[in-house]
């Protein structure tokens, strides 16, 4: 059987309730709390907004998800609930949903990023050392409490430069680690993958986040975004063994 070689046993150790998803209740909040401003995203589970919570008139982020599995809106809702206050994770501040349609949003602390492609070509040496070291302690953070994220890459790390502020967000993939359990390798966008997911190895583990931070970190160094670019999963494996 494969193991991580770190925090393996860490949900072997906590009460079931930590990391059964499937088991949570969820407390839905108002949604006439907040309204949207402008779209700043999308991705293939959610559309994202900048919006307002009307009551105490501050700046927030509204994910609006779109249709899948209740299962995995719980786990991203359980996942974020449990790195509340972690160092660098992005904290969620509310769930709420249509009342008419069921639709559920996700409501965020705003982050005013700049766009990884202007930013990035920018930094100096020190300050790529400055911001990978901030989410690799993002990362320690999630994996020390039994979490892979999943969805390592640029458009998940939003970053305040002004502040010099960094956050790990979109745990849409996240999953919890159990020791020898099998999971799904479509998971990771094409460019960050490790092997392990491209030769369908389905034993996995948090260093599988660590591949795709070193992707991002070369990427960055390298002024190449991104480092292996294959044009489907085979090809992405060639890249990576040349």
């Amino acid at each position: 059987m494969s193991k991580a070689r770190v925090y393996a046993d860490v949900n072997v150790h906590r009460p079931r309730d930590y990391w059964d998803y499937e088991a949570l209740t969820v407390n839905w909040g108002d949604q006439e709390d907040y309204e949207v401003i402008r779209k700043i995203g999308r991705g293939k589970y959610s559309e994202v907004f900048e919006g307002a919570n009307v009551v105490n008139n501050t700046k927030c982020v509204i994910k609006i998800l779109k249709p899948v599995k209740k299962k995995k809106i719980k786990r991203e809702i359980k996942i974020l609930q449990n790195m509340c206050g972690g160092t660098n994770i992005i904290q969620l501040l509310d769930v709420v949903r249509d009342p008419q349609s069921k639709t559920p949003s996700l409501i965020f602390e705003h982050v005013n990023n700049t766009d990884f492609k202007i930013l990035y070509p920018t930094l100096s040496d020190y300050d790529i050392r400055y911001y990978i070291f901030e989410l690799l302690k993002a990362l320690d953070y999630c994996h020390s409490n039994g979490v892979m994220h999943r969805d390592v890459k640029p458009h998940n790390v939003m970053i305040d430069h002004e502040k010099r502020q960094l956050r790990l967000i979109d745990w849409g993939l996240a999953e919890f680690y159990h020791p020898g359990r099998e999971y799904n390798v479509r998971v990771a966008s094409r460019y960050f993958k490790g092997p392990e997911l491209l030769v369908d190895l389905q034993e996995y583990d948090y260093s599988l986040d660590m591949w795709s931070l070193g992707c991002m970190f070369a990427g960055m160094i390298f002024r190449k975004e991104p480092v292996f670019h294959g044009h489907d999963n085979y090809a992405q494996l060639v890249k990576i063994a040349k």
